[in-house]
Order: structure tokens, then sequence, then C-alpha cells
């Protein structure tokens, strides 16, 4: 297990990957037998652990405290320079911040949801050295309602049109790319339906993890308790990739790595 080295993340770009859960030992179980994550402690507290792959860190997964009741959602956070700023700036769009900003370890978090319920986190502080394209398995996709509407909330809470660290927002065709110095971090999307009952369809941040094998992962899935659903691969993915769903309702995606 390597020891987790932190870094000062780029202000406005994607930081970190979590998850809220009521029972620990068994996510850990979960995503280890899918993912193939081996978990270390983290500098959030006991109730949190940090899974690695191949010695790299890839997300977070906690113990939801008492008294918070969100959904067991996957959250991607934003790394700010001031976190009630960004809350305020949050509100003054018509979006909702519905945790904090609270002091956790060595800096401040914040968990919101966007005007069309997708929802986010944005963190003020060091993190673990990570990045969603390059380094750390995860890719992020936001599948919302309006996609330019939604470039223009995100741009102006993040302040991506002036943000340090080279973030620069492409509009291609009808989805918006993300990148910092040059590196695609998170594609937006337009197309989905907020007042759908099933939640693959609802405006949301969708996670995609990497692995050798979609479909072994798949079966480990069903066989851990949770499920799994075939899905469209995402762009530039070659291969099969599928929907997941963790025993408490997270839903995640796995693709193939690049070059399967």
């Amino acid at each position: 297990m390597s020891v987790v080295e932190n870094a000062v993340p780029a202000r406005g770009a994607p930081c970190w990957m979590h998850l809220m859960v009521s029972d620990l030992r068994r996510a850990e179980a979960f995503y280890a037998s899918v993912l193939g994550w081996e978990f270390g402690g983290s500098s959030l507290g006991e109730d949190d652990s940090t899974a690695f792959v191949d010695g790299r860190p890839v997300a977070g997964i906690g113990v939801r405290p008492p008294g918070w009741d969100p959904a067991t959602v996957w959250t991607p956070y934003f790394a700010v320079e001031d976190a009630d700023l960004t809350a305020a700036r949050v509100r003054e769009r018509g979006a909702t911040v519905a945790v904090g900003p609270l002091r956790k370890g060595r800096g401040r978090a914040a968990l919101a949801a966007d005007r069309d319920g997708a929802v986010f986190g944005f963190w003020e502080g060091p993190t673990p050295a990570w990045a969603v394209e390059g380094s750390a398995p995860p890719r992020l996709e936001l599948r919302t309602r309006d996609v330019f509407e939604a470039a223009i909330f995100y741009g102006e809470v993040f302040s991506w049109s002036g943000a340090a660290g080279g973030i620069e927002v492409v509009y291609e065709g009808e989805r918006v790319v993300v990148r910092v110095s040059g590196r695609p971090v998170a594609l937006l999307h337009g197309g989905a339906v907020e007042t759908d009952p099933d939640p693959r369809v609802r405006p949301r941040w969708v996670v995609h993890f990497d692995v050798e094998d979609t479909g072994r992962a798949a079966e480990a899935a069903a066989a851990a308790g949770g499920a799994a659903y075939p899905a469209a691969p995402g762009p530039g993915v070659q291969g099969p990739a599928y929907v997941v769903r963790d025993p408490e309702g997270g839903l995640f995606t796995v693709s193939p790595r690049a070059g399967r």
C-alpha cells in the first residue's frame, strides 16, 4: 500500500471522488471484489477509507455521519480557493448547498446539487495527488437536461474561464469538454430527464471506472449484492460497458481500459 501524497489541485478542476455509505466494511468488500481496490487510512478520520489501484489513490469511501440523510451517490469534488464564496455562488444561481462548508481533516468540504439535481461537491485545501485523467482510473461525465446551461452554471461557480491551472471549456457538437492544461477532465452531455423514475436517466455526474474485464466486474457486482446493466461506452471507449449499482444504491459505470 502506498502512502497518500497530498497536493494542491488546480482551482476549478475535479480533485477527488467520494461515496458516503452506512456500512463502510460492506462497501469496501464490494468495491474490492468488483474493482480490485485495496483500502488504507484517510486523513478524514477513522470512518473514512482511501481506495488504491496499483498503489495510487483513486477515491474515498466514508460512513455517513449521524443526522445526514443524503442518497448514496458517487460524488465528484472540485477544488476551490474559498469554500464559502463558492457556496454563495451556488446559491446565487438557484442551486442548493445541502451540507457545509464543514471542516474535514486538512480542508473544508461542501455537498451541493445543481439546478437540475446533479450532486457534486467542492473542496478547499490539499487533496491526495490525483487526477481524473492520467494517473487515476475515474472519468467524469455530466448527463444533464441542457448542456449549455450546465456549462454556464459550472463555469461561473468554479471560474472556469479564468481559473489558474489552464482550464478551458470547449464546445464540440452536442457536448462540452472541460480540459486542464489540454487534458480532458470532464465531459458534459445533454438529454437527461429530471422527472424520469429511473435514476440512471436523471441528471447526474456519471463516474466511469476503467477495468480490465467489464464482464467479470458485472458478474462480481451481482454476486456481491449489487446489480449491473448494459450501458453505452463513453466517447472513444471500445468494448462493453455496464452501469453498476452497489448494495446501498450507489451508481457508477465500468468501462474497458484504453487499448482493449
